[in-house]
């Protein structure tokens, strides 16, 4: 076939055009100037693709795929390349990875299908890749619970640049993501968590807007759909988060120049291994099953990666539909694994049977708690629980600067409560949201049973359950790694029960040493599974 990529002289175009010739396609790159392609058998082309086109229909090309970006800045007219190529009789794939971008292209479906063509955006690593690697890990599954997606380049790849301007343009913003089948508001580059790639290397990610967030929940019918992204260096993460939060909290702009700077100063460190995670929560036969596809790219070949769908929809366009869509499921996973065969490329898949954490921690125990409070804590993916609760503050500056320092709500005769749990790497992270008010925490399996952890201050919980409730009294702590004697522990009293087959709590912490009250919160709450 003739295909013209556009944008064939930045990193994702020039690798795409260096695939698609491994292929035996007849390829031409486009760009504004000459001078900036550089692509070993390809033929160039002179192309402004917001100016004249006619250069690229005397070519008459079979495809156009735009690899240019950033797409959300298209301007007025972003569909215009797209609409000419339909007018033109030629297909039309892009490397979009903004969500209205992708989303939009649906305007000219009836236009596509009319003419005999098809049109797809989003043919990058998400979401063309990402979905039909999704669509493999949960056919057959009974309820898709959660998706969740990360990708992690090595510092040495080369970067995109209108990659890197997408994430710069987002980060601080906030977009909305689906959590447990409720929408929720994400800031851009916050939420940091760990991935595993292949080989035993760790990576963190941030969450960022793609298309996958808005598209997969009602494409797989998925209660829960996240996305991050990372480098490789953290001190570009620490960076690059503490940039978002100012620009939410103060207004600050992202001082691009001296981003790019800081990414070229920094570009000798780290390595050339980056990679890909896709995980999936589902359930086949009343059983969880949690499958983890885990991508390592080696040598720097990691920007051939968004290429790697363009690629396997080409070798089968002949059973692409006409039309004009966001390219989800497109082609298999068997094809995209064929497509990544000439590359220092490893894949694999595991599959586990997830066990929440306090059934792991309480073992037998954990049968005998009534069932309001077992469901309560069946956490194998993100669950949201709603309620009310009611708040009574200690009196006294000693327990308002204790509660000031673990951002516990203030008084309150009656508020609203919800508390999202999320499994990670084999712990918690609980978020509650008193009112407008919120403190998180992250519990895991310690040494001698249950570790709470708000910011530098870790609590031992010696969890007692029976038949009518679970106990957490707090038996040790830690700041940092440095154990508090007994007398600097709070005094704690919680405890979760049902009452009419209903969950409730009651928490009440007393200050170390004084023994004044701190917090007393007590209330209930029940999961809206609707749809579940």
């Amino acid at each position: 076939m003739k295909i013209v990529v556009i944008g064939g002289g930045g990193v994702f175009g020039s690798r795409l055009a260096d695939l698609l010739l491994r292929d035996g396609h007849q390829v031409w790159v486009a760009a504004r100037r000459l001078s900036a392609l550089n692509v070993a058998n390809a033929r160039p082309l002179q192309l402004d693709r917001s100016g004249d086109l006619s250069p690229l229909w005397a070519i008459d090309p079979d495809v156009v795929v735009d690899a240019a970006g950033p797409f959300h800045a298209y301007g007025d007219d972003p569909y215009r390349l797209p609409r000419a190529c339909i007018q033109n009789g030629c297909h039309y794939l892009d490397l979009a990875d903004d969500s209205a971008f992708c989303s939009g292209v649906s305007a000219l479906d009836s236009a596509a299908s009319a003419a005999g063509v098809t049109v797809l955006s989003g043919v990058s690593s998400v979401p063309a890749l990402s979905s039909a690697i999704v669509a493999d890990l949960v056919a057959g599954a009974d309820q898709v619970d959660s998706i969740n997606i990360a990708i992690l380049p090595g510092n040495k790849a080369p970067r995109g640049r209108a990659v890197v301007e997408s994430i710069l343009h987002q980060a601080g913003q906030h977009f909305t993501v689906q959590i447990d089948g409720h929408a929720a508001k994400v800031r851009s580059w916050s939420d940091p968590r760990r991935f595993a790639l292949n080989d035993g290397q760790y990576r963190t990610g941030y969450a960022i807007r793609v298309p996958d967030q808005a598209l997969f929940p009602a494409f797989f019918k998925a209660r829960t759909v996240t996305f991050h992204a990372g480098m490789e260096l953290g001190v570009m993460n620490t960076g690059l988060a503490a940039l978002s939060w100012a620009r939410a909290r103060l207004g600050l702009p992202i001082p691009r120049t001296a981003v790019f700077w800081a990414a070229r100063a920094m570009a000798r460190f780290g390595s050339d291994a980056g990679g890909m995670s896709v995980a999936v929560t589902v359930r086949r036969q009343g059983v969880w099953h949690r499958h983890v596809w885990r991508l390592l790219v080696r040598r720097g070949e990691g920007p051939y990666i968004p290429g790697i769908a363009a690629r396997t929809i080409l070798r089968h366009l002949a059973d692409m539909p006409a039309g004009a869509r966001t390219a989800l499921a497109e082609v298999s996973r068997d094809q995209i694994t064929a497509a990544l065969g000439d590359l220092a490329a490893t894949v694999r898949c595991d599959t586990t049977r997830p066990m929440p954490l306090f059934e792991r921690v309480l073992g037998a125990d954990f049968a005998k708690l009534p069932p309001a409070v077992q469901a309560s804590h069946q956490t194998v993916a993100p669950r949201r629980w709603t309620g009310q609760a009611q708040i009574t503050r200690g009196p006294g500056l000693y327990p308002r600067l204790i509660a000031a320092l673990f951002r516990f709500p203030k008084a309150a005769a009656q508020t609203p409560v919800t508390v999202i749990k999320t499994p990670h790497h084999g712990g918690e992270r609980w978020l509650r949201m008193f009112g407008s008010q919120t403190f998180r925490s992250e519990l895991r399996q310690g040494a001698g049973g249950m570790t709470e952890r708000f910011g530098p201050f870790t609590f031992d919980l010696g969890l007692t359950a029976d038949a009518d409730r679970l106990d957490f009294p707090v038996t040790g702590g830690r700041f940092w790694a440095i154990p508090l004697p007994k007398w600097a522990l709070p005094q704690s009293h919680a405890q979760e029960t049902a009452q009419n087959g209903r969950f409730h709590f009651d928490v009440a912490l007393h200050a170390p040493i004084t023994g004044q009250m701190v917090v007393h919160y007590k209330g209930w709450l029940h999961r809206d599974d609707k749809g579940a």
